[in-house]
């Protein structure tokens, strides 16, 4: 446990819920986890007691008052909590509330909660748990009109728990989203802690999100956290799930896929490198991609190819069209493609999906393209926190990643699209490919704008794509608007002193 303020926290073991909570719950005391219908309470609810038995051999009592046991048991078997187990070896206790609530009286004088409060004790005691969870209270209380006996009657039972020195979850509705926060209006006031889950639908999507309304007498992460629900992962709090310090970054480097390419870049790039190529349509973004998929292939490494702007025939079709057998990267099993539209599922699912693949496949390269195709069904933010986590899972592997991304327009002035300025700062190497109007023709260029940590040419070349692939030239000399006001064009001879002197930050290293 670690002690903030003075106030032990436990774990929760709930993938980033600790690192939003500064280490997890305060220990010894009850939380109240307040949601509407589908925004997660049972889950977090369980998560807490079964990741405590999980990995700190906690003993958990799980109260329920409207669900069976049997039907929790079943619906957290994707989630790899043998419930039965633990039940069998002492380590979990339910106990049923539901039945009781059904046969008795809708008065809370009708209602024994001492009774229920002796039955929880002695469960407690029998296994000696550290960890309770009540879902939901609200099943109590529903047909009580007053406020004042509600107040009581949770006090008296949340009272009980802290004298029995366990640290409690407390679950309960509310019925909107952004103003009470929970049904009855007193429950937060009771309990030490609250915690608001929201299912909040916005353009047409689902979006949870977690926030921490307050830690009696002691410090918290502040606002709304976005997170989703896994199948096998449970719940994943974005993008704090996924960030960790390192040890070291990788010095090897590996080749694009393209020599002139990677002699732009100083050799290649480095081997946990997370690359950003951006482009209107038609530029080579996809091509770069395969080719780079191709280059992992030869190399006798696995990639991981995530599309999601065609389909895996197209994408086959296309690959072939300049020399590449994606089928027969396949069956080698070093190449897997992935291929779906963004609208199929929310970016928290995608970036889960990925995951997954991730973690099974160990691909040592990863392309997706195009990133900027996500925008369609998400915010900026949301997809910024995806790329964050995405890049925290990519690091930790030490997987060489390449990202592309694409503005609205096909010929447009815009420098980068919209997410490519957020993720920018994100990543390690930024490529930009241009449509360039010269000599009454439409010409191609590419530059790379940043490479940290190492050498890298400055100029803009122009680009060539034929049957064979991507070919890159000679530096674009006079084509001043090849990008713009933004990024400056090479200085003319015997101007050298000039140019330093105006364009101080054009150096050879970033």
């Amino acid at each position: 446990m670690t002690d903030i303020d003075g106030i032990r926290r436990m774990p929760t073991g709930i993938n980033g819920f600790d690192q939003i909570s500064l280490g997890g719950l305060p220990a010894g005391r009850s939380t109240l986890v307040s949601g509407t219908t589908g925004s997660g309470k049972t889950l977090f609810a369980m998560e807490f007691l079964a990741r405590g038995v999980q990995n700190d051999d906690e003993p958990g009592v799980f109260v329920t008052f409207e669900e069976d046991p049997d039907d929790i048991r079943t619906n957290v078997t994707s989630l790899g909590f043998p419930i039965a187990q633990w039940e069998a070896t002492g380590k979990w206790v339910f106990v049923d509330a539901s039945a009781d609530i059904a046969l008795e009286a809708s008065t809370i004088g009708a209602f024994d909660m001492g009774a229920l409060t002796v039955r929880i004790a002695h469960a407690v005691r029998r296994i000696g748990a550290r960890r309770v969870a009540l879902d939901s209270l609200g099943a109590v209380f529903t047909n009580v009109g007053n406020t004042g006996v509600i107040r009581h009657e949770l006090f008296r039972i949340v009272s009980a728990l802290d004298l029995l020195g366990v640290t409690t979850v407390v679950t309960a509705e509310r019925p909107e989203e952004y103003n009470s926060v929970s049904r009855f209006g007193v429950e937060e006031f009771v309990l030490d802690n609250v915690i608001i889950l929201r299912n909040v639908l916005r353009a047409e999507r689902r979006r949870r999100t977690v926030e921490i309304v307050k830690f009696r007498g002691t410090s918290h992460r502040t606002g709304e956290w976005l997170f989703t629900i896994g199948p096998s992962e449970g719940i994943v709090i974005m993008p704090l799930a996924f960030l960790r310090p390192r040890e070291r970054a990788s010095t090897e480097r590996v080749s694009s896929g393209n020599p002139d390419l990677d002699a732009m870049c100083g050799g290649g790039f480095f081997r946990d490198s997370i690359v950003l190529l951006t482009g209107p349509t038609g530029t080579g973004k996809t091509l770069t991609s395969l080719f780079f998929a191709a280059s992992a292939v030869r190399a006798g490494e696995r990639c991981l190819l995530q599309t999601f702007d065609e389909t895996r025939e197209q994408l086959a079709r296309n690959a072939a069209s300049w020399g590449l057998d994606l089928d027969a990267m396949e069956a080698s099993g070093l190449l897997r493609i992935v291929s779906e539209y963004p609208e199929v599922a929310s970016p928290e699912d995608h970036f889960l999906r990925i995951r997954r693949v991730i973690e099974e496949f160990r691909p040592s390269r990863v392309a997706i393209d195009t990133l900027s195709a996500l925008e369609r069904i998400v915010s900026s933010r949301a997809l910024l926190d995806f790329v964050i986590a995405l890049g925290a899972v990519l690091r930790h592997h030490e997987v060489t990643t390449l990202l592309t991304s694409a503005p609205t327009g096909r010929v447009t002035p815009t420098v980068t699209p919209a997410i490519a300025m957020e993720v920018a700062s994100l990543t390690d190497v930024t490529i930009l490919l241009r449509y360039v109007e010269a000599e009454g023709e439409i010409r191609r260029g590419i530059a790379v704008l940043q490479t940290r940590g190492s050498v890298h040419d400055h100029s803009v070349r122009q680009v060539t794509i034929d049957n064979t692939g991507m070919h890159i030239g000679e530096p674009m000399r006079g084509q001043s608007d090849v990008l713009g006001t933004a990024y400056p064009q090479a200085p003319a001879a015997g101007k050298q002193a000039e140019w330093s002197a105006r364009h101080p930050d054009t150096g050879a290293h970033e």
